[in-house]
């Protein structure tokens, strides 16, 4: 299971530069107004062959200086709780500050591996300022400039060092994973006890009574595989407020090592903001995908005119990616909890799908002559060949073009509808690649 490394520290440091940086993106949004990171950014990282992910913790509320600080205590005891290790940010240009010894005594009481990191040393002049950062009692401080790059290369280096090596877990090889995640109090841990007949994991009405997650072997009625329950939030009134950023950090370790999810959904609330979070988690990470509508003993018209808006709804929010299966459930009454163990066999069926060249050639070809790709620049573009590429984690297609640069998105969309239409890979994602023939 991949490790999971959280930035923190105090607004204005540098966390989304660094996070930007080291994940090779632009996902979270950098300004020099203190508190614009709102939204929590997961993304990740690569470094000599190591992979794990990066979690921005941002998210305070612009207010007061008391709001402040509370959220970043809030933050960090979050941080150490969920994290295997901390990258504790701080500002080489303005030195240590209050807020940065209240969190290095957060972090000092924890057992959990913490870099201290002096950001903004753009020169090597900036660099002889950062020894006052021993004085937070954190070990030394690495120099680094999130926004030019320097000073990485040895944080990562340290950073693969002192991550754990392993998942420690025994679990057999080639079962198939099913992770069941879900924003907090969504019926996870109701509908794992409905599969397996049994209150194995605790249910309360408190969101957040799971603590970690839970593999369960399924070995009944011919099923074969492990169940995941996704952990949810530890300590409540610690929390308040701040469920997302909970939810999310606990989520991303099952849906890493699953090959299917099965995303709850809160029939009584829709789909909501946290949903699509862990949506996004997902497609990320090139999991299949089950939706899983619980508590519909709940809902009162239970016509297909409802459930049609319902289906709507949730294909709309998750677009462009709709090929994928909803079930309409109750954990408490174990209404259809049976078909949604049959649904996520099927997709991870689909995701182990093979097809020969030969047919794919036969039905693809003919389709791209009919609706070959848009003419650029006078140059046409010609695809002559299609095939699948062998011991992949989900389904991918090659496809070989005389000039694969002007092939555009709309068009790769095109061709992995077609596909869709023509096998069965509902709930799997799908790569599509262009190369020169």
């Amino acid at each position: 299971m991949a490790n999971l490394v959280a930035i923190v520290g105090r607004p204005n440091v540098g966390k989304s530069t660094l996070f930007n940086r080291l994940t090779q993106s632009r996902q979270a949004i950098v300004s020099d107004e203190a508190g614009t990171t709102r939204d929590r950014q997961y993304g990740k990282c690569e470094w000599n062959g190591r992979e794990f992910s990066v979690v921005d913790t941002g998210g305070w509320v612009v207010n007061s200086d008391d709001i402040f600080e509370e959220e970043i205590r809030k933050q960090v005891l979050i941080a150490t709780e969920e994290a295997d290790l901390v990258l504790f940010l701080v500002d080489v240009n303005n030195g240590v500050t209050d807020l940065d010894m209240d969190v290095a005594k957060i972090l000092r009481r924890t057992k959990l591996p913490v870099i201290l990191v002096a950001n903004k040393a753009d020169d090597n002049a900036q660099r002889y300022y950062a020894a006052e950062f021993y004085k937070l009692g954190l070990g030394d401080p690495y120099c680094v400039s999130a926004i030019s790059g320097g000073g990485t290369g040895d944080l990562l280096d340290a950073v693969v060092a002192k991550l754990p090596e392993g998942n420690g877990e025994l679990l057999e090889d080639g079962i198939p994973r099913f992770a069941v995640v879900g924003r907090p109090n969504a019926g996870k841990s109701s509908i794992i006890n409905a599969f397996i007949g049994e209150d194995r994991n605790i249910v309360t009405e408190i969101a957040g009574t799971t603590r970690d997650s839970i593999y369960t072997r399924y070995d009944k009625f011919g099923f074969d595989f492990y169940l995941v329950d996704t952990a949810g939030i530890r300590r409540k009134n610690k929390v308040t407020g701040d469920l997302e950023f909970y939810s999310v950090m606990r989520s991303i370790r099952a849906i890493e090592n699953s090959d299917v999810c099965i995303l709850m959904i809160d029939a009584t609330r829709g789909i909501e903001a946290q949903d699509m979070n862990i949506f996004q988690i997902i497609q990320k990470n090139n999991k299949s995908l089950v939706v899983v509508v619980n508590k519909w003993d709940l809902v009162e018209d239970k016509t297909q005119k409802v459930i049609d808006t319902f289906t709507t709804a949730i294909r709309n929010r998750m677009a462009p990616f709709t090929d994928f299966p909803i079930v309409f459930a109750s954990a408490l009454t174990k209404q259809r909890i049976f078909k949604v163990l049959e649904t996520a066999k099927d997709v991870y069926l689909s995701r182990k799908l093979r097809i020969g060249t030969t047919k794919l050639n036969e039905v693809m070809l003919p389709l791209i002559e009919a609706y070959p790709p848009p003419s650029i620049k006078g140059k046409y573009i010609k695809i002559k060949y299609c095939s699948q590429l062998p011991n992949t984690q989900i389904p991918s297609f090659v496809f070989y073009a005389n000039l694969p640069q002007y092939i555009k998105e709309p068009y790769r969309r095109f061709l992995e509808n077609k596909i869709r239409e023509n096998w069965t890979l509902t709930g799997s994602p799908i790569n599509i690649f262009i190369r020169q023939k």
